[in-house]
């Protein structure tokens, strides 16, 4: 099972609001969309016919909804259809193999003529991806296009776009604009947040970033979008290919003064962007989705071997709440940036980079970012004791802290003491914190060029 199964229910309620006049779109996190568009019918009494060319090349058949919002209409679909072989030069090129055809040239002058030539290979395969083609011109094979091809003529039969294809039932003649509904593969969106820290202190700025990307095939003029943040399930659905372009268009599409806005629903978070947007095939469109300065966010020093390694890590902390620069605003999961200002010359440079989980309002926000170069930590077991009644077990460690830092520093020593669910520690040099049920944390000051040794003894209990 993935995480991505829309219930029915939730999908009536997307599809529930009014429509503007361009597309509405929901784009998940995890590489789907719900798309909703107007159509416009023109139904006699019994059964229509009814093509609509214009859905996206990814699209799930099986999760059409056609329907009169309205309810005024009863529509019934009783057959439907779903083409996605649109007509393109690999395409035809395919429908061709074997057969002689004419190729227009241009010469240097730039006057044409025609060079014919046998297809011998399309380049064109069932899943969409395209090679290279072979050409037979004058019996020798050439492993390109001789010039622009001439394809005979497909009939009606050929479809310029993805097409979905109705058998409709109506009871009464009637014309309206029914709503049309459907999953789509090939579209997404993430969270990006950019942290910007002066060379010293804990105050930080936050700048959030929202990327929408469509690889669907489809173009789409100015639609409504929404963003759903959040682990929605949905059963896996067999591997599709996405069509990507070498090079795919970044723009930026909102202003400052747009704010994007957002809601509960369900158990997940709704996005809403400020105004309507076009979506181009293959496009990547951003928007600043949130700006909070001053934020506190202490950078603290871990030594968890268990976690980081056998090096003190640095990690940011700060509280997403209001009150800490106007945060307070349930946080998408992407990836976090950090960066530092270089009061030498002003210039900022990169420092690490994590991602974060969803986060909910008034909750506390970690991020490991690195491994500190100027302090560091060595740990040993020294001592290892099993009672002669096999009922107990004791164990000594140490760990050593140097401090080469030109400041003081409180690093953090997290030991875990997963042998036995009773434990106790019986001898510790330092005093310590239990901050779980199998966890302790020591917090240990270092002046400039101190090393300490932290000493501890922890017996396990199974009696």
């Amino acid at each position: 099972m993935n995480p991505r199964h829309l219930s029915l229910a939730a999908f009536a309620a997307l599809s529930a609001g009014v429509l503007s006049a361009g597309p509405a779109l929901t784009i998940y996190n995890q590489n789907f969309a719900v798309v909703r568009e107007e159509i416009p019918l023109d139904l006699a009494a019994g059964v229509n016919a009814v093509n609509f060319a214009g859905v996206t090349t990814q699209v799930e058949p099986d999760s059409v909804v056609l329907r009169d919002r309205t309810g005024k209409v009863a529509l019934r679909i009783l057959e439907q259809s779903y083409r996605a072989d649109a007509a393109s030069q690999s395409l035809l090129l395919a429908m061709n193999e074997g057969k002689t055809l004419d190729f227009i040239v241009r010469d240097g002058d730039g006057k044409e003529h025609i060079v014919q030539g046998r297809v011998v290979r399309s380049g064109h395969n069932a899943a969409g991806q395209a090679s290279t083609p072979i050409i037979e011109v004058d019996g020798q094979l050439r492993f390109s296009l001789p010039g622009q091809p001439i394809f005979p003529s497909l009939g009606d039969d050929a479809i310029l776009q993805p097409t979905l294809s109705w058998q409709l039932a109506a009871e009464k003649p009637g014309k309206l604009d029914a709503e049309l509904g459907y999953l789509t593969n090939g579209m997404g969106w993430e969270a990006a947040y950019n942290f910007i820290a002066p060379e010293k202190g804990d105050l930080v700025d936050i700048v959030g970033w929202i990327t929408v990307r469509n690889h669907t095939g489809k173009v789409f003029t100015d639609a409504s979008i929404k963003l759903m943040a959040g682990d929605v399930n949905r059963v896996q659905p067999e591997p599709q290919v996405v069509r990507r372009t070498k090079n795919e268009m970044v723009a930026f599409g909102m202003v400052a003064d747009a704010a994007v806005t957002e809601k509960s629903f369900d158990e997940f978070h709704l996005y809403s962007l400020p105004r309507p947007v076009t979506l181009r095939d293959q496009e990547t469109k951003q928007v600043e989705f949130l700006r909070a300065a001053g934020v506190t966010a202490p950078q603290l020093y871990i030594f968890d071997q268990q976690k980081y390694g056998a090096k003190v890590a640095t990690v940011r902390e700060f509280k997403n709440t209001e009150e800490n620069g106007g945060l307070g605003l349930p946080l998408p999961k992407g990836r976090a940036r950090f960066y530092r200002q270089d009061d030498a010359d002003g210039r900022l440079e990169f420092v690490g980079e994590n991602n974060i989980d969803h986060t909910a309002k008034n909750e506390t926000v970690r991020i490991y970012t690195g491994n500190v170069f100027d302090i560091v930590a060595e740990r040993k077991q020294t001592d290892s004791k099993l009672s002669s009644y096999k009922d107990q077990r004791e164990e000594a460690f140490e760990i050593t802290l140097r401090n080469r830092k030109s400041e003081t520093v409180e690093v953090r020593v997290t030991e875990h003491f997963y042998n036995w669910p009773n434990w106790t520690l019986v001898q510790q040099s330092d005093p310590s914190e239990k901050t779980s049920a199998d966890t302790a944390e020591f917090r240990v000051k270092l002046k400039p060029d101190e090393e300490k040794v932290i000493t501890y003894r922890v017996r396990y209990d199974w009696r």
